[in-house]
């Protein structure tokens, strides 16, 4: 998988480097730079507060309060690690399960936790892209994009309904498997497989908590939805949010096909440069947005993954804890 995911970013960035080059260097710089300094620190600070958002739709799911804080900080690095980093969206969500342990929270709650979040946030999305979907029919309807994007949501419900029944439906042959595998490899993985599960299958039952873990994410995909239409206004567009909304929903069609390529590394790129064309736009201005969101994420994810990493060689460098402590933070 780490070998997929290198050569699935080789790919992208040279896809990403052709178009831009095809399109012309200098124009799509020239397209991202005009923003200015105060433009891309606007684009930051948005982005900071929709941290917050997706802090508290994660929070809403989990069984007690008081950890939005942690929660928050969770998400940023989930979101650093996968943008950053040579991972994968699960690569990204494991990071932000690891930096709760860290903070205290036992490993089955961090990590069931991250997942059915990951659940609500897939819910929240499919519910963007139908609004993308009807926006795109409203605004663009000979551009041919309807019947792909319909057949993709389909398949999306689809799987996000099969999703969620393998991990809370089918339980016990998930747990099933897990024995088995746990057992052939490491025997004393057995018991933290089935606190993992069960930890997922408490969450799940949580109904309305996950119903409204999934609104607020959908709250965080039209605030997504919002970023991209400020950065397209500050590089000059005349485009309604309307627009921008299908644009960016149809968008994450793409970069949820393409999962395994880290930090959709040309598929964006690809992807901003197609979708814009259909609602009229120049490539090289629909590239320069995307250049802006890689640079948002890299001026904020950097900085994150430096403070993580700091943190938890801090915690490497403690002294040894007894054997209480695996006991205590499991509760």
């Amino acid at each position: 998988m780490k070998r997929l995911s290198v050569l699935l970013a080789l790919a992208g960035l040279i896809l990403g480097t052709l178009l831009i080059g095809w399109y012309g260097f200098g124009r799509v710089a020239e397209a991202a730079l005009s923003v200015g300094w105060r433009g891309f620190a606007g684009l930051a600070i948005w982005q900071c507060v929709l941290f917050v958002v997706l802090g508290l739709a994660w929070n809403a799911i989990m069984p007690r309060g008081g950890l939005l804080r942690i929660i928050t900080w969770g998400r940023m690095v989930r979101d650093a690690a996968a943008n950053c980093l040579p991972f994968s969206i699960l690569g990204g969500i494991a990071a932000g399960a690891r930096s709760l342990t860290s903070a205290g929270v036992s490993w089955p709650l961090a990590l069931g936790s991250s997942v059915v979040d990951a659940t609500a946030e897939f819910l929240g999305q499919i519910a963007f892209i139908a609004l993308g979907l009807a926006l795109l029919l409203l605004k663009a309807p000979g551009s041919g994009l309807a019947l792909p994007a319909g057949a993709v949501l389909v398949a999306a419900i689809v799987a996000g309904a099969s999703f969620v029944w393998l991990q809370h439906g089918a339980g016990r042959i998930v747990r099933a498997l897990g024995r088995r595998i746990a057992g052939d490899w490491l025997s004393g993985a057995v018991p933290g497989v089935d606190l993992l599960q069960a930890e997922m299958s408490g969450l799940y039952r949580r109904s309305a908590w996950l119903a409204l873990g999934s609104a607020l994410h959908l709250v965080g995909w039209l605030g997504t939805g919002f970023a991209g239409w400020l950065a397209y206004r500050l590089l000059g567009a005349d485009i309604d949010l309307a627009s921008v909304l299908a644009i960016e929903a149809l968008l994450q069609v793409l970069l949820t096909a393409a999962f395994l390529v880290p930090g959709g590394i040309g598929v964006q790129e690809a992807g901003y440069a197609s979708l814009g064309a259909a609602f009229g736009l120049p490539p090289e201005l629909s590239l320069g947005v995307s250049l802006l969101r890689r640079a948002r994420d890299m001026a904020l994810g950097v900085p994150i993954l430096l403070i993580w990493q700091f943190a938890e060689a801090r915690r490497a460098m403690r002294p040894a804890v007894g054997p209480g402590r695996i006991g205590n933070l499991n509760g």
